[in-house]
């Protein structure tokens, strides 16, 4: 939810898609977007917690956040494990 807010507030995209997967155990998901993109290695702004806070939010719970960004094409893959998830043999 947060992601997809900052792509209406932030990204001026005219498009965003979500895929949402489920296999070995591993819950992933993939939001991407056609804005304007943002370098993700800089440094957040004071009182903002964005990509800090699904890093955070992704570490609580053992899984992983990959953030790629530039004009035109920002993608944001989110990987967490499942608790109790049975592996297909």
């Amino acid at each position: 939810q947060e992601a997809l807010t900052n792509i209406a507030k932030h990204a001026g995209a005219t498009r965003a898609s979500v895929d949402l997967h489920c296999a070995g155990g591993m819950l992933s998901l993939e939001i991407e977007d056609d804005g304007r993109g943002f370098d993700a290695a800089a440094p957040a702004r004071p009182g903002a917690f964005g990509l800090h806070g699904l890093r955070e939010r992704m570490r609580a719970v053992g899984g992983e956040l990959e953030v790629s960004s530039g004009p035109g094409r920002t993608t944001l893959m989110l990987w967490v494990p499942l608790p109790g998830a049975v592996e297909a043999a």
